[in-house]
Order: C-alpha cells, then structure tokens, then sequence
C-alpha cells in the first residue's frame, strides 16, 4: 500500500520516466462512497486535477457530463493500461490493476504517459 501511503497530503502525479507532472492536484478516492461518487456531477475536470481510485479495476462513466482519460494502474503505479477519451456512458476495465486515476480527457496524450510507466504520487506537504 505504499503508492498511496499519506492519504491526507496535498500531492500532485509526476510521470517517473519523463519526469513530467501529470497533475498539480491529485484527489484520492480511497473509501467505497468516494470511489462511488468519483466525479459525478461535475460540470467539469480542470486540467491539472486527477482523481485517483483505490483499489478499483474498472471505472463507469455513466451519468458523466465529459469524456476522460484513465491510467490503471498495479500496486506500484505502473500503467497497465490507458484508457484515452472515455465519453459517458462507457464502461473500462483492467484485471491486473490496483487503481485507477481518472484524468481530463487529453492528458494521457499531452503528458506521453505510456504503459510501464509508473505514475507516482509527490506530497507537497
């Protein structure tokens, strides 16, 4: 459990192989209501936010009013698989995933994040 070891932190996700920062605020979704609520009934996702859902395999965007990405991820936050533009209505999954981190639509291709890369989760605190 150590990827997501400070729950209470302000952190932000940085790609380790491009030394990217992926996101500037990072939400951690970690109980079965968060993980549940996600981001229904939002309008929107600013683009420098990620939500992160642990454990989760699979991610629904019904009721969504936006397309997303997601990057799930195993217990170390290697990518094991990308998901780019989710619109709603859709269903994703990954078997072999720990979580998942639901990012604005784009993201995944603006910041080059592969899978194999680990995404890690930086305290700012």
């Amino acid at each position: 459990m150590g990827w997501l070891s400070r729950r209470d932190a302000r952190m932000m996700l940085v790609d380790d192989r491009t030394h990217e920062v992926v996101a500037t605020r990072v939400e951690l979704a970690t109980t079965r209501r968060a993980r549940r609520v996600g981001l229904l009934g939002r309008d929107h996702f600013d683009p420098d936010a990620a939500l992160v859902l642990a454990p989760c395999l699979a991610v629904h965007t019904a009721f969504m009013r936006f397309p997303i990405d997601i990057a799930f991820v195993d217990r170390h936050g290697r990518a094991v698989r990308l998901v780019h533009r989710l619109r709603p209505w859709r269903v994703a999954l990954a078997p072999r995933a720990y979580a998942a981190i639901e990012l604005p639509a784009g993201a995944l291709t603006q910041h080059e994040v592969g899978v194999g890369d680990r995404l890690a989760l930086v305290t700012l605190d």
